[in-house]
């Protein structure tokens, strides 16, 4: 039997088949080859139309099949992991009302500030865990307060994974892991957060059924069988956001254990089994894909928005044919600190770990006579890495003290600049692993299906592909690197 798992990201939709039996990987695919463009009409707007997800999907399905060669009819089971935090609405034929709006857009900040100063920040903070802030609840709320014929339409409310569920099966729904992410779940109680949803004035039948993160989650659609050639009994049996997904695929899902990406924003995940909080909302918790009343497991999320994105904006400025491997190589003849500019990479929206300032990106120092576009390359790898750096400190507040992090080495940590500088400037041992998010779907499917007894049979012995320890001879030069980019970090947050 065979699992498949997709990833609906920012940049792309990616896919990853996995025989059951053997828990061989069998392939993996992404499609577009190039960043998915994301709809920008105001500055701190985000969206994406998830027609458009949708479609690429069904491209990247073909492109899967067309490499491994291996029978459609074989699939069973389907995983889906997601964006965290967007918003999907649709009317009664189940047709999308308005272009999704996405995880870091920031057009809610000042929503999501007035409901939790109304709310109560204690209040929120003990039943939320978060200041109701920028996430998926907020946005919501802006449509109807902006777009109120549109919100007359809605008939359910979607995060990006419940959307792509709901096109396979027809069934509406989504999960207690999902509604956390949107600040729809209510910690003490568990169950939807009613506090929130009678606040902004939310009819709660626009909130679906809420399904387990590994669960029978619905059979396809008979035309879904026949589009896709899938088993006409597979179901889709797991759905999770990114980052308690990408967790997972890392076999992270354990207090004390900690997962980091690197893709288009930047994130460090540590999982806790104690209800915790960040009084300035710095970090946000949420609930992990393994989460219950009886058995705690909370996921403390750091997110950096400008990461993967800030490397992709400059290759795509600087050298659009050449390849990261290319850029790694050139940063490489360059020295630590990148002979004094420094590079902030916060622009992509209201950075959460800069309390929700939209502080833009900016290179500073730039010397006409002196840098070059290596310098450039140096300082963006070197800058989104302190940003990383800083981001772990305030993690340290929160009780999250990493030792060693999980990583996928098929992102930013690929680059040694990258990962070296923040192992060394944090004294973490970084592992990097050979997985995706999409294969953590396939996995995760096979464990909601019932073909894995549980979440350690899901996983096969995985090697790890390198090791960076905190021991460097570059140390003291990156230390007054980083203490120039606090300084200059400083300076705008002024």
């Amino acid at each position: 039997m065979l699992l498949i798992g997709y990833d609906i990201g920012t940049s792309s939709i990616k896919a990853a088949l996995v025989d059951s039996t053997s828990k061989k990987v069998l392939g993996s695919a992404h499609y577009p080859e190039r960043e998915m463009s994301i709809i920008s009409e105001k500055v701190g707007w985000a969206e994406q139309n998830p027609q458009d997800w949708w479609q690429n999907l069904q491209t990247v399905t073909d492109k899967l099949f067309e490499q491994t060669g291996a029978n459609r009819s074989d699939v069973q089971a389907i995983g889906i992991t997601y964006q965290m935090h967007g918003l999907v609405i649709v009317d009664r034929e189940g047709e999308v009302i308005r272009p999704s709006i996405i995880w870091c857009d920031s057009r809610a900040v000042e929503i999501g500030d007035e409901a939790f100063k109304e709310i109560g920040k204690d209040k929120c903070l003990q039943s939320m865990l978060n200041s109701p802030g920028n996430f998926t609840a907020s946005k919501l709320k802006w449509v109807k307060e902006n777009e109120p014929a549109n919100y007359e339409k809605v008939k359910h409310v979607f995060l990006p994974g419940d959307y792509i569920a709901y096109k396979f099966t027809g069934e509406a729904s989504t999960t207690a892991t999902g509604l956390s992410e949107g600040i729809l779940w209510d910690f003490k109680s568990n169950e939807l957060n009613k506090t929130l949803v009678d606040y902004y004035g939310f009819d709660q039948d626009l909130i679906p059924k809420i399904n387990p993160a590994f669960s029978d989650q619905g059979t396809i659609l008979p035309e879904m069988a026949e589009k896709f050639g899938f088993d006409k009994r597979a179901i889709v049996a797991y759905r999770a956001g990114d980052q308690p997904n990408n967790a997972f695929s890392l076999n992270v899902v354990n207090p004390g254990e900690i997962a980091a990406t690197a893709g288009t924003s930047g994130v460090v995940y540590g999982v806790v089994d104690q209800l915790s909080f960040d009084t300035l909302n710095r970090v946000n918790t949420f609930a992990h894909i393994n989460h219950s009343a009886e058995a705690r497991r909370l996921g403390i999320l750091l997110c950096i928005n400008g990461t993967g994105s800030a490397y992709g904006w400059l290759r795509n400025q600087l050298a659009p044919n050449s390849s990261y491997v290319d850029l790694e190589s050139e940063a490489s003849s360059i020295a630590v600190g990148s002979d004094g500019l420094s590079f902030l990479p916060f622009g992509n929206g209201a950075e959460r770990m800069l309390e929700n300032r939209l502080v833009g990106a900016h290179f500073n120092n730039l010397q006409f006579n002196q840098h070059t576009k290596s310098h450039l390359i140096r300082a963006c790898l070197e800058g989104v890495a302190f940003s990383f750096v800083y981001g772990m400190a305030c993690l340290k507040e929160s009780g999250v003290t990493p030792e060693v992090i999980k990583a996928d080495g098929s992102n930013m940590f690929q680059s040694a600049i990258f990962s070296q500088t923040i192992a060394t400037l944090t004294g973490t041992e970084i592992q990097l692993k050979k997985t995706s998010g999409a294969v953590g779907a396939a996995l995760g499917a096979g464990v909601g299906a019932g073909h894995f007894a549980n979440l350690q049979e899901a996983f096969f012995e995985e090697k790890i592909q390198n090791v960076y320890k905190s021991g460097s001879n570059d140390k003291s030069a990156l230390e007054d690197a980083y203490e120039n980019w606090l300084n200059e970090l400083e300076n705008k947050l002024k």
